[in-house]
Formats: C-alpha cells, structure tokens, sequence
C-alpha cells in the first residue's frame, strides 16, 4: 500500500463513502419488512456500519450513524425529525460500544464483548428514549408508551442480535477482500509478517445459531410463524 498520506486518506473516504451507500441500500431493501407496532422498522444497516468501524474506527462509525439516517430522512423517511432522531440515537448506541471495544483488542473475544455491549445499550438505551421522545411523537400518554415496552425491548434485542451475528459471520471475509483491494491498511500479522491465526470455527457456528434464532422470534413478532 502506498505510504502517501493524501493518497491513503482518499482511499478511506472512497472506502467509507461505499460503505455509507452499501447501508443505505441495505436500509432500503428491509423496507420490505413490515413495522413491528406500526412504528419499529426492523433494518440491517448497523451491520454495514460496525463493520467500517471496525475497521476505521469510533470516529468513523459514528460518522455513519449520522449521515445515514440523515440521507434516509431527505429521501425516503416519512417519520420526520423523530425518526431522523431516533435512528441516529439507536445506531449510536448499539455500533460506537461496540467498534470502541473491538478497536481496543483486535480479537475474537473483544468483537464479542464490543457486539454484547452494543446490543445491551441498545435494548436499554431505547427504552429510556422510546419513554421520552414516542409520546411526543404520537401524541399519547406516557403510560401508553410504558404498556408497549415488552415489545420495544423484544424487538431491539432480536435487532441487535441479527445486526452482531451478521458482523460476526461477515467482518472476516469483508475485511480480507478490502485489504487485498489496498483499500484498508494491512492487519497487524501481516504489517509485522506473522503468522496468520487459525481460522476458528465456533464464533462462526455460534453466530449462525444467533441469527437464525433471532430471525425465527422476528418472524414470531411479525405474526407470520
């Protein structure tokens, strides 16, 4: 990879600059899926997201989780500033604890605690914003809002689960294709001719075991199995 600054730099605004739109069309195509409650749109965006971070950084994820929404809100949003809020607020919480996490230990096990906090202060965080900001939004009481809370926290925990099973199963080869492309800066093994680690089967097998349950109490909530 070249070691001219500008021309490294230009390489990872193209690169999250493709990111940025590959999220965008993934959001579009979960349109498809119905909203849960009228107003919980299911969307696999954060995957796309999470993994720029992780391979550009905190700074970088949030970035994303601004202009996103943002570019979603000018084109197809029809949920107004609240919606425009209330994406950007659910993907902050779920993809910076995790990038920061991962970011910190390049490794398996920090990927999966970064993924686990992430889904934890999604599920927790949106209850306490749901409480705030869906009443003013649909006009109702907030006791309404609190009669609704066992299905906003099914439906941002089986969210975040399906978004961490995804990055889990699609981070390895996602980012192998980029740094043969030159777009992302070598790994470290590579940068310091090491050993490439052993491929290992089981965060794989677990992650598929996650996604497919996950999508399974999606289906449930959705009332179509």
């Amino acid at each position: 990879m070249s070691n001219n600054p500008s021309l490294s730099n230009t390489k990872t605004i193209a690169t999250l600059g493709m990111l940025t739109a590959l999220a965008y069309a993934v959001m579009a195509m979960c349109k498809v899926i119905p909203p849960i409650g009228g107003f919980l749109s299911f969307d696999l965006k954060d995957t796309v997201m999470a993994i720029g971070g992780f391979l550009f950084g905190p700074a970088a994820a949030f970035a994303m989780a601004v202009l996103v929404p943002l570019i979603e809100f000018v084109t197809v949003s029809d949920t107004g500033w609240y919606g425009l809020l209330m994406n950007v607020i659910a993907t902050s919480l779920f993809v910076c604890p995790a990038v920061y996490l991962y970011r910190r230990k390049h490794s398996t096990s920090a990927a999966v605690l970064g993924l686990g906090s992430g889904v934890l202060f999604l599920t927790v965080g949106m209850i306490l914003w749901n409480y705030i900001i869906t009443p003013l939004y649909f006009k109702m009481p907030r006791e309404a809002v609190m009669d609704m809370m066992p299905m906003i926290i099914a439906f941002n925990l089986v969210k975040g689960f399906c978004n961490a099973a995804l990055i889990m199963l699609l981070y390895p080869p996602v980012s192998s294709a980029l740094r043969k492309a030159h777009l992302v800066a070598p790994s470290a093994y590579t940068a310091t001719g090491g050993q490439k680690p052993k491929f290992n089967y089981v965060p794989t097998i677990v992650s598929a075991v996650v996604l497919v349950t996950a999508v399974l109490f999606l289906l449930s909530l959705l009332e179509i199995i």
